[in-house]
């Protein structure tokens, strides 16, 4: 197999059969429909994914591809709305906060609002930075290059960037405009008070844990269809509960407390950002995309072998007529 054929191979996670072995003959393509039919079941079946597991990672590879050529500006205006709408989140926890009752069932009601800024910005297809963690990794996963992995730097920088600054728009204008009541900033402050307990250590673990949930998210809403919404709520909700550390829906809290004075600038970074944006790329790079990318490489290798062996047996069997006629003599005489 040429060097050609294994890079589509590797690229497409395709085992059809290659433009010479698919060339028929004249006399071939007049032949009957019975040999018309086994030609059309074996380039069929040639052009199967080896797994379900390679067919989820094919589309997000190819998704990523997408993301990593798009234009810079337009990925930082996505990333500035993602960043605006990741903010429903506080908005949606905290009114719920400062009007249900400080029990348990109240906390479980609240943790409901925490999952509307996900369904707003997955839905949307705005960029936000987490997701990037497992959609723009695979396809440098796949083809690590010095090129490759200065565009996922380029992209991870820009989409960062503009949901941060999104995040600050949105907690400066929370603040500032006399948009609610003074019970629903309080519940906004204890909000940020709550995540300000946990320390750095304990900040970059939770985000471990939130950075491998998103990429679960990530990886099954290809195979979610109508159940989208749910999959987001399902997940997000868990991530409410347990408190685990998202750098952008953190960030709006943690905007809004250092505009209010009740935390300084030292506090977002070394407290907040810095853990938790390492916790969430571990959890969402190092750990569910590199498992999701290994698990498929055996099928690769599998789908080659499978693709050469198609190849050999085509060859095989367009063996010239002459030479099949004088091995036959051969055998008579």
């Amino acid at each position: 197999m040429s060097q050609e054929e294994k890079q589509h191979a590797e690229d497409d996670f395709e085992g059809g059969l290659d433009a010479e072995a698919v060339e028929q003959e004249p006399q071939e393509a007049s032949s009957g429909s019975v040999s018309d039919k086994h030609a059309n079941d074996e380039e069929e079946k040639g052009q199967e994914l080896p797994s379900q597991a390679a067919a989820v990672h094919q589309r997000l590879r190819k998704d990523g591809q997408k993301e990593l050529a798009r234009d810079s500006m337009a990925l930082l205006w996505s990333a500035i709305a993602a960043g605006i709408s990741m903010s429903f989140s506080m908005v949606a926890r905290g009114l719920m906060h400062a009007q249900l009752p400080d029990t348990g069932a109240g906390f479980m009601i609240e943790c409901l609002g925490y999952t509307i800024g996900f369904i707003v910005v997955i839905l949307a297809r705005q960029q936000l930075f987490t997701e990037n963690t497992v959609t723009a990794v695979l396809p440098v996963m796949s083809h690590p290059t010095l090129a490759n992995f200065g565009a996922l730097g380029r992209l991870w920088g820009v989409v960062l960037f503009g949901n941060m600054v999104g995040a600050a728009l949105s907690a400066a204008t929370f603040l500032y405009m006399p948009m609610f009541d003074p019970a629903t900033h309080d519940a906004f402050i204890t909000l940020g008070e709550h995540l300000m307990d946990k320390s750095p250590l304990e900040m970059f673990s939770s985000a471990i844990l939130a950075g491998w949930m998103i990429a679960t998210l990530v990886w099954l809403i290809p195979a979610a269809d109508q159940a989208k919404v749910w999959i987001i709520l399902i997940i997000t909700y868990v991530m409410a509960i347990g408190g685990f550390a998202h750098i952008v829906v953190g960030a709006s809290e943690m905007f809004y407390m250092v505009f209010s004075g009740n935390a300084d600038w030292s506090d977002f970074l070394l407290r907040f950002a810095l853990p938790t944006l390492a916790g969430n790329v571990v959890g969402g790079t190092f750990i569910f995309s590199l498992i999701s990318h290994a698990q498929i490489r055996g099928d690769l290798e599998a789908q080659k072998e499978c693709k050469q062996g198609l190849i050999q047996r085509h060859h095989m069997s367009k063996k010239p007529k002459d030479a099949q006629n004088l091995h036959k003599r051969d055998r008579s005489s």
